[in-house]
């Protein structure tokens, strides 16, 4: 109850005009996160309607990696030079998305490629405008606002998949794909139109990029920055590979229905709607490698569980337990890396952040592919709890924040 007490009276201390920006990234991440949920339940589709190989499916991900990890280092640092543009921004994610879904409905695998490409454009034009935003307006509540916004995200990520299930179990999957044009177009105007008043306020300043430079030049030498960039990318190694693979593991091996799958994929997401605002809460009271360290090592567990506990109801209970952390750790890494970033540089450092991890993120999936044809697909799962193992052991001892409460 005192935390629920501490977190509703955090809420209230707001403001009107933080709250709407507040309520209005919240709800489009929602949306972006419908087109990114899309995308793991359709995969098993998209495998076997083009005749792919587990590694052209590594690909695939792959590619949205590509482009995600290149593009957000420049558009942060556009977002960070052209505030008053954000909402523009923000609302060509969606199009982009839209767009994507199109193209992954064709039946020829090039444009299946470059359709995954165009998702991971799409997340590039949101995540670092958004988080840059939130994390400019609530400087003393940076975790507690980055974790709502999430928790639109995981509201999504567990309501997509039963859709979506329900979706390619009724109609033709490549229908069914391409139709998300529509609403790609529609929310990406109604985004642009909530936000066209918000930034209006803010100077854009295009001739400070030389000093945005220098100042992440800069952040390259802070230890805390590398650190935090390098246990995000193992984070997001461990991810990407049970994000993959899992729907593969759940469809083919286990046989569960695409509506069967959905309700999986659904559990991995549902406890973060409920955790994220939490543990954001608790992060900036104590600190956080107070919530990171322990979440990381738990996490890493659940991961390697997967490969041995078996279907049906043991199969479902380590899935939510994953969910408690397997979102909300990137908002709260975030929080941490921002934390030592100077506020002209919020959307870059989100960039370079994302930059640095794909060095490691973009060949895992199509690595993985490859092990699992000499091991099996149940060797994905522990590579994965490794990658988190390692991660926390990289936090470990890393001078971070360390909350309101030790200050």
């Amino acid at each position: 109850m005192i935390t629920a007490r501490s977190f509703l009276a955090s809420i209230r201390a707001l403001g009107a005009e933080r709250l709407w920006l507040l309520g209005a990234l919240t709800g489009g991440h929602f949306i972006i996160h419908w087109f990114q949920q899309f995308f793991p339940v359709l995969l098993p589709s998209i495998k076997s309607g083009l005749g792919l190989s587990n590694v052209e499916v590594g690909a695939l991900t792959s590619a949205q990696q590509l482009v995600m990890g290149v593009a957000q280092m420049p558009l942060g640092m556009f977002a960070d030079s052209r505030v008053r543009h954000r909402a523009t921004i923000l609302a060509l994610s969606l199009v982009s998305m839209g767009f994507a879904y199109f193209l992954l409905g064709s039946s020829i695998f090039v444009w299946a490629l470059l359709g995954s490409g165009l998702i991971g454009l799409g997340t590039a034009l949101w995540h670092p405008a958004a988080a840059a935003s939130l994390s400019n307006r609530f400087p003393e509540r940076r975790a507690t606002a980055l974790s709502i916004h999430g928790t639109g995200a995981t509201l999504s990520d567990t309501i997509t998949p039963f859709c979506v299930g329900f979706l390619l179990t009724n109609f033709p999957w490549q229908g069914v794909t391409q139709v998300q044009l529509v609403p790609g177009l529609f929310f990406s105007f109604v985004i642009w139109r909530a936000l066209g008043g918000v930034f209006t306020d803010v100077s854009s300043q295009p001739g400070r990029a030389s000093t945005q430079a220098r100042d992440v030049v800069s952040l390259l030498k802070n230890p805390a920055f590398v650190g935090v960039a390098a246990a995000t990318g193992l984070l997001q190694m461990g991810r990407l590979v049970i994000l993959t693979f899992l729907p593969i593991y759940l469809q083919e091996d286990l046989q569960y229905t695409p509506a069967a799958l959905g309700v999986f994929v659904a559990l991995m997401h549902v406890m973060g709607t409920v955790s994220q605002p939490i543990l954001g809460l608790l992060s900036d009271s104590f600190g956080r490698k107070a919530v990171l360290l322990p979440s990381y090592l738990m996490l890493g567990f659940f991961f390697a569980l997967l490969a041995v506990v078996e279907p049906g109801v043991q199969l479902g209970l380590v899935i939510i337990a994953i969910g408690l952390f397997f979102y909300t750790l990137f908002n709260i890494m975030n929080a941490a890396v921002m934390d030592v970033a100077g506020s002209n540089i919020q959307a870059s450092t989100y960039g370079l952040t994302i930059l640095i991890t794909q060095l490691l993120v973009i060949p895992t999936p199509m690595v993985t592919g490859y092990l699992i044809g000499w091991l099996g697909i149940k060797s994905a799962f522990v590579l994965a709890g490794v990658f988190l193992l390692i991660g926390g052991v990289v936090v470990a001892p890393l001078k971070l924040y360390g909350g309101t409460r030790n200050s």
